[in-house]
C-alpha cells in the first residue's frame, strides 16, 4: 500500500481533533469566557452544521483546483482558525474561529479520502481508505481526553495552539511528499440533491442523522454529567473518555465484523436497537460508578458500530452513485452532531437537570429506529432508477 496514505491519515486526524476537542472542556470555556455551559456546548453544534454543509458545497466550488494546492490551502487556513481560537478573548470571536476551522476541515478530510482513492491500487483501496476514516474517528473519540488533560496542565487555550502545530506539520509533510493530483470530474451539487428523491436512500441517512442527534445529547455534555453525577475530578473524566474512546474505535471494527455475519440490515436494526436501550438505562447507573462506565463504554461502542453497516447499506442499495452517498451520509453524521449538541443545550436550559438528557436522547434514537424499518421496507429497484 502506497506509505503516502498514512500521511494523509495523520493530516485527517489532525484536524479532526478540533470538532469535539471542546466537548470535554466546555465548563473551563464557559467560566473564562463568561458564559453557561449550554451557550458553550454551540461551539460544538455550529462547527457541526458548518461542515456539514460546507463538505458537498466546497467542494464542488473548488472542482477546477488542482487537489495537493487546495489540500495545502486548507491546512494553511486550519491552523489560522486555529492560532485566532488561541488569541481570542470573547465568545463571538471564538465562534468565527470555529466556522472557518470547520468549513477548511470539511475540505481536509473529503480530500484525504478522495485523493487516498487515487494513489493507491484497487485492490488495496479499501483498507487505505479505512486508515484515513480510522485517522478521523480516532481524533473524534480521543481528542476529548487529551483535551482535557491538556486544558489541566497548560489552559484551554493551548490545546489549539497544539493542534495548530500538528496541522502545521501535516502541512511540510503534504507539501514536500505529496505529487500533484490531477482535476477530475466532480458530481454536481445539484446531482447530489437529485440523489436524495429516493426514500430508501433519504431515510437511511435521517437514521444516521437521528442515531448520531441522540448520541451527542448527551455526549456534547458528558463531562458536566460525570462532574454532578459522580463528582468527578478532571482526570477521572478524562479516563472515562479515553475508555469510551477506545470502544468507540473498537465498535467500529466490530461494526464491520457483525456487518459481515449479520448482513448490513440486520445489523442496522440491531445497533440502533441495542443503543437506544443503553441510553435509557444510563441515568439508573449513576449510583453505581464501575457499572456505569461498563455500560458507557457499551454506548460508545455502539456509536460507532453503524458506520461500516450503514455504508455497506448504501453501496448496496445505491451503486450507481455509492460515492454521492457516501459524502451525503458525512453530512447526515454532522447534521446530526449539530443537532443532538444543540438540542442538549435546550434541555438543560429548560430542564435545568443533567440526567434528563439520556431520555431526550434515547427518544432521538427511536426516531432512528422508524427511519430504518422504513428505509428497509423500500426496494432497491427504487434506487436504480433514479
Amino acid at each position: 500500500m502506497n506509505w503516502r496514505v498514512y500521511i494523509l491519515a495523520a493530516a485527517a486526524f489532525s484536524v479532526g481533533l478540533v470538532e469535539l476537542i471542546v466537548g470535554g472542556i466546555l465548563p473551563v470555556i464557559a467560566d473564562d469566557l463568561g458564559i453557561t455551559i449550554a451557550s458553550a456546548g454551540q461551539l460544538i453544534t455550529v462547527f457541526a452544521l458548518v461542515y456539514a454543509i460546507s463538505a458537498p458545497v466546497l467542494i464542488s466550488m473548488t472542482a477546477k483546483v488542482e487537489r495537493k494546492k487546495l489540500y495545502l490551502w486548507a491546512l494553511v487556513i486550519f491552523t489560522l482558525g486555529n492560532i485566532m481560537t488561541f488569541f481570542s478573548t470573547s465568545f463571538a470571536l471564538v465562534m468565527i474561529a470555529r466556522v472557518i476551522t470547520a468549513m477548511s476541515t470539511a475540505l481536509v478530510v473529503v480530500l484525504s479520502l478522495t485523493i487516498t482513492a487515487k494513489i493507491v491500487k484497487p485492490e488495496h483501496r479499501a483498507k487505505a481508505i479505512g486508515l484515513v476514516f480510522m485517522g478521523i474517528s480516532s481524533s473524534l473519540v480521543l481528542g476529548v481526553p487529551v483535551g482535557i488533560f491538556l486544558t489541566e496542565a497548560f489552559g484551554w487555550r493551548t490545546v489549539f495552539l497544539g493542534i495548530a502545530l500538528l496541522s502545521f506539520l501535516s502541512f511540510l509533510l503534504i507539501s514536500l511528499l505529496l505529487e500533484k493530483m490531477p482535476v477530475e470530474k466532480v458530481v454536481p451539487l445539484r446531482d447530489q440533491i437529485k440523489s436524495l428523491a429516493s426514500v430508501k436512500i433519504s431515510t437511511a441517512h435521517l437514521v444516521t442523522l437521528f442515531m448520531l442527534a441522540g448520541h451527542y445529547v448527551v455526549y456534547a455534555y458528558f463531562t458536566p454529567f460525570l462532574e454532578e453525577a459522580f463528582g468527578l475530578e478532571p482526570l477521572w473524566v478524562s479516563v472515562a473518555y479515553f475508555i469510551i474512546g477506545v470502544a468507540s474505535i473498537g465498535g467500529n471494527a466490530f461494526g464491520g465484523i457483525m456487518s459481515d455475519k449479520l448482513g448490513s440490515k440486520r445489523s442496522i436494526l440491531t445497533v440502533v436497537s441495542a443503543f437506544a436501550i443503553v441510553l435509557l438505562l444510563l441515568p439508573a447507573l449513576t449510583g453505581y460508578l464501575v457499572v456505569f462506565l461498563l455500560f458507557a463504554a457499551l454506548w460508545g461502542g455502539l456509536s460507532w458500530a453503524l458506520t461500516p453497516a450503514m455504508q455497506n447499506y448504501l453501496i448496496q442499495s445505491a451503486p450507481e452513485t455509492s460515492d454521492i452517498q457516501q459524502s451525503l451520509n458525512t453530512s447526515a453524521l454532522q447534521l446530526g452532531i449539530a443537532m443532538g449538541s444543540f438540542i442538549g443545550g435546550l434541555v438543560l436550559t429548560f430542564t435545568g437537570s443533567i440526567y434528563t438528557l439520556p431520555m431526550f436522547g434515547a427518544m432521538l434514537v427511536l426516531v432512528a429506529l422508524a427511519f430504518a424499518f422504513i428505509s428497509l421496507r423500500q426496494p432497491s429497484t427504487e434506487v436504480a432508477s433514479q
